[in-house]
Protein backbone atom coordinates (compact mmCIF):
# COMPACT_ATOMS: atom_id res chain seq x y z
CA UNK A 1 0.00 0.00 0.00
CA UNK A 2 1.16 3.51 -0.77
CA UNK A 3 2.59 5.07 2.37
CA UNK A 4 1.06 8.42 1.41
CA UNK A 5 -2.44 6.95 1.12
CA UNK A 6 -2.15 5.01 4.38
CA UNK A 7 -0.91 8.04 6.29
CA UNK A 8 -3.61 10.22 4.75
CA UNK A 9 -6.52 7.93 5.65
CA UNK A 10 -5.25 7.12 9.12
CA UNK A 11 -4.75 10.78 10.04
CA UNK A 12 -6.94 12.11 12.84
CA UNK A 13 -8.45 14.76 10.56
CA UNK A 14 -9.67 12.23 7.98
CA UNK A 15 -10.91 9.81 10.64
CA UNK A 16 -12.84 12.64 12.27
CA UNK A 17 -14.44 13.58 8.93
CA UNK A 18 -15.66 10.03 8.29
CA UNK A 19 -16.83 9.66 11.88
CA UNK A 20 -18.91 12.79 11.39
CA UNK A 21 -20.50 11.24 8.30
CA UNK A 22 -20.79 7.61 9.36
CA UNK A 23 -20.50 7.45 13.14
CA UNK A 24 -19.41 4.05 14.45
CA UNK A 25 -19.19 2.66 10.90
CA UNK A 26 -16.31 5.00 10.02
CA UNK A 27 -13.38 2.64 10.89
CA UNK A 28 -14.84 -0.17 8.79
CA UNK A 29 -15.48 2.21 5.90
CA UNK A 30 -11.92 3.58 6.00
CA UNK A 31 -10.59 0.02 6.00
CA UNK A 32 -12.65 -0.79 2.91
CA UNK A 33 -11.27 2.28 1.11
CA UNK A 34 -7.71 1.27 1.95
CA UNK A 35 -8.39 -2.28 0.69
CA UNK A 36 -9.75 -0.88 -2.57
CA UNK A 37 -6.64 1.27 -3.03
CA UNK A 38 -4.39 -1.70 -2.26
CA UNK A 39 -6.09 -3.95 -4.80
CA UNK A 40 -5.45 -1.60 -7.72
CA UNK A 41 -1.93 -0.46 -8.63
CA UNK A 42 -3.13 2.56 -10.57
CA UNK A 43 -5.41 3.62 -7.74
CA UNK A 44 -2.64 3.04 -5.22
CA UNK A 45 -0.59 5.70 -7.01
CA UNK A 46 -3.51 8.10 -7.49
CA UNK A 47 -3.89 11.44 -5.72
CA UNK A 48 -5.00 10.62 -2.11
CA UNK A 49 -7.27 13.67 -1.96
CA UNK A 50 -9.21 12.52 -5.02
CA UNK A 51 -9.63 9.09 -3.39
CA UNK A 52 -10.84 10.75 -0.21
CA UNK A 53 -13.38 12.93 -2.02
CA UNK A 54 -14.80 9.97 -3.95
CA UNK A 55 -15.03 7.98 -0.72
CA UNK A 56 -16.66 10.95 1.05
CA UNK A 57 -19.33 11.12 -1.66
CA UNK A 58 -20.05 7.40 -1.22
CA UNK A 59 -20.29 7.94 2.54
CA UNK A 60 -22.61 10.92 2.10
CA UNK A 61 -24.87 8.87 -0.18
CA UNK A 62 -24.53 5.92 2.22
CA UNK A 63 -23.47 3.58 -0.58
CA UNK A 64 -20.96 0.84 0.34
CA UNK A 65 -17.73 0.72 -1.64
CA UNK A 66 -17.64 -3.00 -2.23
CA UNK A 67 -16.94 -4.26 -5.75
CA UNK A 68 -18.94 -7.45 -5.21
CA UNK A 69 -22.05 -5.49 -4.15
CA UNK A 70 -21.95 -3.13 -7.13
CA UNK A 71 -23.46 -0.03 -5.52
CA UNK A 72 -20.49 2.26 -6.19
CA UNK A 73 -16.79 2.11 -7.03
CA UNK A 74 -13.66 4.20 -6.88
CA UNK A 75 -11.69 3.77 -10.10
CA UNK A 76 -8.40 5.27 -11.33
CA UNK A 77 -8.13 7.57 -14.29
CA UNK A 78 -5.33 9.94 -15.27
CA UNK A 79 -3.56 9.79 -11.91
CA UNK A 80 -6.73 10.58 -9.98
CA UNK A 81 -9.69 8.68 -8.57
CA UNK A 82 -13.13 8.77 -10.15
CA UNK A 83 -16.42 8.06 -8.42
CA UNK A 84 -18.45 5.47 -10.34
CA UNK A 85 -22.09 4.86 -9.54
CA UNK A 86 -23.48 1.35 -10.06
CA UNK A 87 -26.97 0.54 -11.31
CA UNK A 88 -27.72 -1.09 -7.95
CA UNK A 89 -26.75 2.18 -6.28
CA UNK A 90 -29.28 4.02 -8.44
CA UNK A 91 -31.98 1.51 -7.48
CA UNK A 92 -31.05 1.88 -3.82
CA UNK A 93 -31.33 5.68 -3.96
CA UNK A 94 -34.64 5.48 -5.86
CA UNK A 95 -36.11 3.11 -3.28
CA UNK A 96 -35.23 5.51 -0.49
CA UNK A 97 -37.49 8.18 -1.99
CA UNK A 98 -40.54 6.05 -1.30
CA UNK A 99 -41.89 7.13 -4.71
CA UNK A 100 -41.21 3.96 -6.69
CA UNK A 101 -43.42 0.88 -6.60
CA UNK A 102 -41.25 -1.05 -9.08
CA UNK A 103 -37.87 -0.40 -10.65
CA UNK A 104 -35.51 -2.63 -12.59
CA UNK A 105 -33.06 -2.86 -15.48
CA UNK A 106 -32.03 -6.03 -17.29
CA UNK A 107 -30.36 -7.51 -20.34
CA UNK A 108 -32.47 -8.57 -23.32
CA UNK A 109 -31.21 -11.68 -25.12
CA UNK A 110 -31.67 -12.56 -28.76
CA UNK A 111 -34.10 -15.40 -28.06
CA UNK A 112 -36.26 -13.07 -25.92
CA UNK A 113 -36.44 -9.97 -28.15
CA UNK A 114 -39.08 -9.49 -30.84
CA UNK A 115 -39.81 -5.79 -31.39
CA UNK A 116 -39.53 -2.37 -29.74
CA UNK A 117 -41.85 0.55 -30.47
CA UNK A 118 -40.15 3.77 -29.33
CA UNK A 119 -43.34 5.82 -29.66
CA UNK A 120 -45.67 3.64 -27.61
CA UNK A 121 -42.82 2.28 -25.48
CA UNK A 122 -43.96 -1.28 -26.06
CA UNK A 123 -41.23 -3.88 -25.78
CA UNK A 124 -42.30 -7.22 -27.19
CA UNK A 125 -39.94 -9.63 -25.44
CA UNK A 126 -40.47 -12.90 -23.62
CA UNK A 127 -38.73 -12.74 -20.24
CA UNK A 128 -40.37 -15.96 -19.08
CA UNK A 129 -37.97 -18.12 -21.11
CA UNK A 130 -34.40 -18.98 -20.20
CA UNK A 131 -32.12 -16.45 -21.91
CA UNK A 132 -29.80 -17.71 -24.63
CA UNK A 133 -27.77 -16.29 -27.48
CA UNK A 134 -26.26 -12.81 -27.48
CA UNK A 135 -27.40 -9.82 -25.46
CA UNK A 136 -29.09 -7.55 -28.04
CA UNK A 137 -29.99 -4.68 -25.72
CA UNK A 138 -30.94 -3.42 -22.27
CA UNK A 139 -34.29 -2.32 -20.88
CA UNK A 140 -35.07 -0.16 -17.85
CA UNK A 141 -38.48 0.04 -16.23
CA UNK A 142 -40.09 1.82 -13.33
CA UNK A 143 -43.53 2.41 -11.89
CA UNK A 144 -44.16 5.15 -9.35
CA UNK A 145 -46.61 4.76 -6.49
CA UNK A 146 -49.14 6.91 -8.37
CA UNK A 147 -49.12 4.45 -11.28
CA UNK A 148 -46.91 6.31 -13.76
CA UNK A 149 -44.86 3.82 -15.81
CA UNK A 150 -41.86 4.20 -18.09
CA UNK A 151 -40.08 1.64 -20.27
CA UNK A 152 -36.83 2.50 -22.06
CA UNK A 153 -35.00 0.09 -24.36
CA UNK A 154 -31.55 0.63 -25.85
CA UNK A 155 -30.15 -1.71 -28.48
CA UNK A 156 -26.60 -2.98 -28.07
CA UNK A 157 -25.48 -0.69 -30.90
CA UNK A 158 -26.97 2.32 -29.13
CA UNK A 159 -25.29 1.41 -25.83
CA UNK A 160 -21.90 0.90 -27.48
CA UNK A 161 -22.26 4.10 -29.49
CA UNK A 162 -23.06 6.07 -26.35
CA UNK A 163 -20.13 4.56 -24.44
CA UNK A 164 -17.61 5.22 -27.22
CA UNK A 165 -18.75 8.81 -27.57
CA UNK A 166 -18.92 9.73 -23.91
CA UNK A 167 -16.02 7.76 -22.43
CA UNK A 168 -12.39 8.11 -23.45
CA UNK A 169 -11.62 4.99 -21.39
CA UNK A 170 -14.06 2.76 -23.33
CA UNK A 171 -11.29 0.36 -24.39
CA UNK A 172 -9.49 0.19 -21.05
CA UNK A 173 -11.73 1.19 -18.14
CA UNK A 174 -14.97 -0.08 -16.58
CA UNK A 175 -16.65 -0.29 -19.98
CA UNK A 176 -14.13 -2.97 -20.92
CA UNK A 177 -14.01 -4.82 -17.59
CA UNK A 178 -17.64 -4.42 -16.48
CA UNK A 179 -19.56 -3.74 -19.69
CA UNK A 180 -22.82 -5.31 -18.53
CA UNK A 181 -22.92 -3.32 -15.28
CA UNK A 182 -22.02 -0.07 -17.04
CA UNK A 183 -24.66 -0.65 -19.72
CA UNK A 184 -27.37 -1.26 -17.14
CA UNK A 185 -26.35 1.84 -15.19
CA UNK A 186 -26.34 3.98 -18.34
CA UNK A 187 -29.83 2.96 -19.50
CA UNK A 188 -31.34 3.19 -16.01
CA UNK A 189 -29.65 6.54 -15.33
CA UNK A 190 -30.99 7.92 -18.61
CA UNK A 191 -34.51 6.68 -17.87
CA UNK A 192 -34.61 8.10 -14.35
CA UNK A 193 -32.98 11.40 -15.26
CA UNK A 194 -35.48 12.00 -18.07
CA UNK A 195 -38.72 10.79 -16.48
CA UNK A 196 -38.16 9.71 -12.87
CA UNK A 197 -38.80 11.41 -9.53
CA UNK A 198 -35.36 12.55 -8.40
CA UNK A 199 -34.46 13.19 -4.78
CA UNK A 200 -31.55 15.51 -3.90
CA UNK A 201 -29.49 12.37 -3.25
CA UNK A 202 -30.24 11.01 -6.72
CA UNK A 203 -29.42 14.32 -8.36
CA UNK A 204 -26.11 14.44 -6.49
CA UNK A 205 -25.29 10.85 -7.44
CA UNK A 206 -25.95 11.53 -11.12
CA UNK A 207 -23.84 14.68 -11.03
CA UNK A 208 -20.79 13.01 -9.46
CA UNK A 209 -21.02 9.80 -11.50
CA UNK A 210 -17.85 9.25 -13.56
CA UNK A 211 -16.23 12.41 -12.22
CA UNK A 212 -13.19 13.38 -10.19
CA UNK A 213 -14.68 14.99 -7.09
CA UNK A 214 -12.68 18.11 -6.26
CA UNK A 215 -14.69 18.95 -3.15
CA UNK A 216 -17.12 16.49 -1.59
CA UNK A 217 -18.79 19.10 0.61
CA UNK A 218 -19.66 21.52 -2.21
CA UNK A 219 -19.97 18.69 -4.77
CA UNK A 220 -17.52 20.44 -7.07
CA UNK A 221 -16.52 17.95 -9.78
CA UNK A 222 -14.33 17.64 -12.84
CA UNK A 223 -15.23 15.34 -15.73
CA UNK A 224 -11.83 14.29 -16.99
CA UNK A 225 -12.99 11.14 -18.76
CA UNK A 226 -14.86 13.08 -21.43
CA UNK A 227 -16.03 16.56 -22.26
CA UNK A 228 -19.12 15.89 -20.16
CA UNK A 229 -19.71 19.47 -19.07
CA UNK A 230 -19.83 20.70 -22.65
CA UNK A 231 -21.91 17.71 -23.73
CA UNK A 232 -24.41 18.22 -20.92
CA UNK A 233 -24.80 21.91 -21.81
CA UNK A 234 -25.31 21.07 -25.48
CA UNK A 235 -27.86 18.37 -24.64
CA UNK A 236 -29.75 20.82 -22.43
CA UNK A 237 -29.76 23.43 -25.20
CA UNK A 238 -31.03 20.97 -27.81
CA UNK A 239 -33.62 19.49 -25.45
CA UNK A 240 -35.11 22.96 -24.94
CA UNK A 241 -35.09 23.63 -28.69
CA UNK A 242 -36.89 20.32 -29.36
CA UNK A 243 -39.52 21.17 -26.75
CA UNK A 244 -40.04 24.63 -28.29
CA UNK A 245 -40.63 23.34 -31.84
CA UNK A 246 -44.14 24.00 -33.08
CA UNK A 247 -43.83 22.55 -36.60
CA UNK A 248 -42.28 19.46 -38.17
CA UNK A 249 -40.07 21.65 -40.40
CA UNK A 250 -38.57 23.31 -37.33
CA UNK A 251 -37.82 19.92 -35.85
CA UNK A 252 -36.24 18.64 -39.06
CA UNK A 253 -33.78 21.55 -38.94
CA UNK A 254 -32.43 20.10 -35.69
CA UNK A 255 -32.06 16.53 -36.95
CA UNK A 256 -28.34 16.65 -37.80
CA UNK A 257 -27.50 18.05 -34.37
CA UNK A 258 -29.73 15.59 -32.50
CA UNK A 259 -28.15 12.62 -34.29
CA UNK A 260 -24.91 13.52 -32.52
CA UNK A 261 -26.65 13.27 -29.14
CA UNK A 262 -28.00 9.69 -28.66
CA UNK A 263 -29.68 10.63 -25.37
CA UNK A 264 -32.03 13.01 -27.21
CA UNK A 265 -33.11 10.71 -30.04
CA UNK A 266 -36.08 9.30 -28.17
CA UNK A 267 -37.29 12.78 -27.18
CA UNK A 268 -36.89 13.87 -30.80
CA UNK A 269 -38.84 10.90 -32.16
CA UNK A 270 -41.70 11.41 -29.71
CA UNK A 271 -41.91 15.14 -30.54
CA UNK A 272 -41.78 14.36 -34.25
CA UNK A 273 -44.65 11.89 -33.95
CA UNK A 274 -46.69 14.37 -31.93
CA UNK A 275 -46.19 17.23 -34.39
CA UNK A 276 -46.79 14.99 -37.40
CA UNK A 277 -50.13 13.85 -35.95
CA UNK A 278 -51.20 17.45 -35.36
CA UNK A 279 -50.36 18.48 -38.94
CA UNK A 280 -52.32 15.67 -40.57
Amino acid sequence: MSKAIKEFFTSETVKAKFTEMLGKRAPQFITSVLQIATSNKLLENADPISIYNSAAIAATLDLPLNNSLGFAWIVPYGGKAQFQLGWKGLVQLAQRTGQYKRINVTEVYSNQFKTWNALTEELDADFTIEPSGDVVGYVAYFMTINGFEKVCYWSMDKVRGHAKKYSKSFNSGPWKDEFDKMAKKTVLKHTLSQWGILSIEMQTAMKVDQSVVKDAETVDVDYIDATSKEINKEEERLALMIADCKKVDELLNLKSEVEKMPNLLENYELKFASLSENEI
